[in-house]
């Protein structure tokens, strides 16, 4: 009955009387599909017939009322005055407006009922014209309309045995990002409504379907940067998408994708098995501002997040305005969070004022590898960190592991260009630069206030090749012979002493100082045994001291850097009530 009130299209419990009465099961079929098993309603629904993970089966269903205006009355007058919710009531039944729904604050300062829409302005003068003594008096401070409203109900025959039922579903509505105006709870707790904005009521129904696990958790997503490694980030997604939705109710629907020069913003999620075929066909010029508001505002889907999969500090500067906006993050770009201390911690602020948004970048060191993770949970169970050692590129682990002096260090790194290992200009490796913006980034995870330029870099670009200006790549390439003996002579001294050289980032906590440097390590190291383009990163802290937590595997790629991005994008999710174990 509450749902069929409310306008939902159910069968009303009158039509169902008999059947109930002789406990006989009701199967409604659909007469467009014949091959459909349709729904059987029972008195009591056996395990099988449940959602496998859904503990909040008292709640059957959401529904919602259009076109609802409310009406405020709110004062000091109203405080302890018997009578002033009959006379407001009495004033809406002369004038002939139905209410729909009744609340007001324990204080008494304020009353509230929504009315239909059409029937606002009547039912505001009603009230205005019952309290005008008050109003002359200035015992009542307003009566006012709120225009563009509607109410969503949640509607549960067995609500009342499930502790928690509301919570769920206001915590729902503020992950959303919707703001609820009022809200009335019967005795029975078989209905809760509330009252929201009228633009804001797919948002919310949605939201509060996919809290109960009636519908899937679905996400509008906006991917910036489609190149290298966005593009694997929608292969991946495209290649999991059913997988997530069967299995654990999240649906990941793309609705933007962006370039440097174009975009595509679509209504309905983009089928990535053509996407690149289709971006032509539907991209105009690229606006990151309008790209945002399309995801976030033109679509009815609960949240939105941007995965940033590029390496622009102009995309970057989009983050704050993004994270005020509710709008969630994803990214592998370092470019914000190893820039200026005070801008990293506005992005943090910019965080909690955008109803607590989520900020994820896991991939920002080690591409996939469960570095930031990993330190978070250490810091979050008590402990402290003494020490972080690492080999943060994937480029210079190659060239290390491949140089040990018996060739010249200029071929190794011809080598590694050839492969595609390196940048196409070298030097942008070879500097440390990457390295450093890594160590400032697990810096700060730790707590230390670390800025880029604080952080002392041994760069392996002579200086006098280091001006890209005035040395272009095919002249660094065939200078940088010349300057390979300095080299070649550390790696016979480390050679000689059985160990092996590694350019590494370190962050010597206790000491509240980092550096990026080319060491020695002994080869029964962990250093000393890596190999290929490994990442390797050891975390030396008060419980893991004598033998520090060793986290090793591929830091660099496109594939295993989008999996990292997607790994963030799973666990947002997460945050924002998708189920932990599968369906």
């Amino acid at each position: 009955a509450e749902l069929a009130y409310f306008g939902a299209s159910v069968l009303h419990p009158d039509t169902m009387a008999p059947a109930m009465e002789s406990d006989t099961p009701i199967r409604i079929r659909n007469t467009m599909d014949a091959a459909s098993p349709g729904t059987i309603i029972t008195a009591a629904p056996s395990e099988e017939e449940e959602p496998a993970f859904s503990r909040f089966r008292g709640v059957k269903g959401f529904s919602t009322i259009k076109d609802v205006a409310l009406i405020n009355v709110e004062g000091t007058g109203l405080i302890g005055v018997p009578g002033i919710a009959s006379r407001m009531f009495y004033a809406l039944f002369q004038s002939s407006v139905s209410c729909i729904l009744i609340a007001q604050a324990s204080s008494e300062y304020s009353i509230c009922a929504a009315v239909p829409g059409p029937q606002a302005e009547i039912a505001c003068k009603a009230v205005q014209r019952a309290f005008k003594l008050e109003l002359d008096d200035g015992l009542i401070s307003a009566v006012e309309t709120v225009d563009d409203c509607c109410i969503l109900a949640m509607v549960g025959d067995s609500m009342y045995s499930l502790p928690g039922v509301s919570a769920r579903l206001f915590d729902s509505m503020y992950k959303a990002g919707v703001s609820i105006r009022a809200m009335a709870q019967g005795s029975s707790e078989r209905n809760i409504s509330f009252v929201v904005r009228a633009q804001d009521e797919a948002r919310a129904l949605r939201a509060a379907h996919a809290s109960f696990c009636l519908s899937d958790q679905a996400i509008s997503v906006g991917v910036v940067g489609s190149g290298v490694v966005g593009g694997a980030l929608l292969e991946q997604i495209s290649a999991q998408s059913a997988s997530l939705r069967k299995d654990f109710g999240v649906d990941l629907q793309v609705r933007a994708i962006a370039t440097s020069r174009k975009m595509w913003l679509s209504e309905q999620p983009i089928s990535l098995a053509t996407w690149r075929e289709d971006f032509e066909a539907h991209a105009v010029e690229s606006d990151l501002e309008q790209l945002a508001a399309h995801i976030h505002h033109n679509t009815s889907l609960p949240h939105a997040v941007i995965c940033d999969c590029t390496a622009s500090e102009v995309v970057s500067s989009f983050y704050h305005s993004w994270l005020s906006r509710g709008i969630h993050l994803v990214t592998p770009n370092k470019k914000a969070n190893s820039g200026p201390i005070e801008d990293y911690h506005n992005l943090r602020r910019a965080q909690r004022r955008g109803f607590n948004s989520h900020f994820f970048y896991e991939a920002n060191v080690g591409a996939g590898l469960p570095i930031i993770s990993t330190i978070r949970d250490l810091l979050r169970t008590g402990d402290r960190f003494l020490e972080i050692q690492g080999v943060f590129s994937g480029t210079l682990s190659y060239l290390f592991n491949e140089f040990d002096g018996t060739r010249p260090f200029s071929d190794i790194v011809a080598q590694a260009k050839e492969a595609g290992y390196t940048e196409p200009d070298p030097r942008e490796d070879l500097s440390g630069a990457d390295v450093a913006r890594k160590v400032v980034i697990l810096a700060r995870e730790v707590g230390l206030t670390v800025e880029l330029d604080d952080v002392p870099v041994k760069s392996l670009v002579p200086s006098s090749l280091a001006d890209q200006e005035k040395v272009d790549v095919k002249m660094f390439m065939e200078q940088l012979p010349k300057y390979d003996d300095e080299l070649s002579k550390l790696a016979e001294e480390a050679r000689v002493a059985n160990e092996k050289l590694r350019y590494v980032g370190i962050i010597d906590v206790v000491n509240e100082r980092c550096a990026v440097e080319l060491r020695r390590y002994k080869n029964e190291h962990q250093f000393g045994g890596l190999q290929g383009s490994d990442n390797i990163v050891l975390l030396r802290t008060q419980r893991y001291d004598s033998q520090p937590l060793t986290i090793q595997g591929p830091g660099a790629g496109a594939d295993v850097t989008a999996a990292g991005v997607f790994a963030d994008l799973l666990r947002l999710s997460g945050h924002l009530g998708a189920p932990s174990s599968t369906r």
